[in-house]
């Protein structure tokens, strides 16, 4: 039922012209009034505005590059040009923009800074943070108008995790844990779409190979993750291989989109009846029911308009089984249907 602010409300979207979208620009609007109706504090109060201009400034940088392929690069803010891992970090973003991918980084020194060397002014984009030391815009992000200064960590966090593609993880302090933590913990809950994640570390280096044993000893025996959660990350401490990681996993594998309890899997290659059975053979135990069926666009999809040109794969997902979504489009990029290019 409608509240006695929808009224003006409604109003107000009609004087400002605001068509599309009424009922989420709606919502927004109402959950600001509700906050003053809480008696919200002042401190919360400038935390919610905050936010929400950050999230819209953020937003419209990365608003005209939504169809680009984009890889986050997370790693220290205090490496140096001299450090192999600098160079790990420009070699690996370069490579990547040679093959047309945009290249995010928290815009500032260090791995940074590198990475954003690699890729060049026209292919990054920075999301950078206000901090009373250490971090300031990379020279090459900041004097490029695709940069985007944050206040709060958790606002920047999400434009680099929501707006990317791949991500690599060079070694780095706790911010760089963080970030990298929390990819993990996402791609094992299913809370975002499974993606290629790259763990780089100097050659020869011993970073992330440790943190990986630490997690076998530790965290695995003793039941806090299943043994195979870190499956789906490459380390490595080559660029070639991190490159071939995150470019192989979208060779077929275009989206998927939750219609209902169904996971519907858009690839570029339409798959065969006996490609489909043998995935079938493999990967049945992830569903709850029936099979791995090919199917054309789903109603939801059709009123949506949302990708209907390409071929597609719909199952039944047990909710446990979320995280292991990446091995059956693994499998997927493997078929001898899928695009070579």
């Amino acid at each position: 039922m409608d509240g006695p602010e929808d009224a003006p409300i409604d109003a107000l979207m009609r004087d400002t012209g605001i068509v599309a979208q009424r009922g989420l620009i709606r919502r927004i609007l109402t959950t600001g009034l509700e906050l003053a109706r809480d008696g919200a504090d002042r401190l919360d109060l400038k935390i919610t505005a905050a936010a929400l201009e950050e999230m819209r400034s953020a937003f419209s940088l990365f608003a005209p590059y939504a169809d680009r392929l984009k890889v986050t690069v997370f790693g220290s803010a205090r490496s140096q040009p001299q450090d192999p891992l600098y160079r790990q970090a420009e070699g690996v973003a370069a490579a990547l923009a040679a093959r047309g991918w945009m290249v995010v980084t928290g815009a500032g020194p260090g791995i940074m800074q590198a990475a954003a060397n690699g890729a060049g002014p026209g292919l990054s984009i920075g999301v950078s943070i206000r901090l009373p030391f250490e971090e300031t815009p990379a020279p090459i992000v900041g004097a490029d108008p695709n940069n985007v200064t944050m206040k709060y960590f958790f606002t920047r966090k999400l434009m680099l995790v929501k707006e990317s593609h791949a991500f690599v993880s060079l070694p780095g302090g706790f911010g760089t844990l963080d970030e990298t933590f929390e990819l993990l913990t996402l791609q094992q809950t299913g809370k975002a779409a499974p993606v290629p994640i790259v763990l780089l570390d100097r050659v020869g280096g011993t970073f992330w190979a440790g943190l990986r044993g630490f997690i076998d000893a530790e965290l695995a025996p003793a039941g806090l993750i299943s043994p195979d959660d870190l499956d789906r990350v490459l380390v490595t401490d080559s660029v070639d291989a991190a490159v071939e990681e995150i470019t192989r996993f979208w060779r077929n594998y275009v989206s998927l989109r939750w219609v209902g309890d169904r996971i519907v899997l858009r690839l570029r290659g339409e798959p065969t009846d006996a490609e489909v059975g043998e995935l079938n053979d493999r990967f049945g135990f992830l569903l709850t029911d029936g099979l791995i069926e090919r199917t054309g666009p789903l109603r939801a999809e059709v009123a949506d308009d949302d990708a209907l040109s390409l071929p597609r794969l719909v199952l039944r997902l047990a909710p446990r089984q979320v995280g292991s979504l990446f091995r059956l489009i693994r499998a997927i990029n493997g078929l001898a249907s899928a695009p070579t290019s």
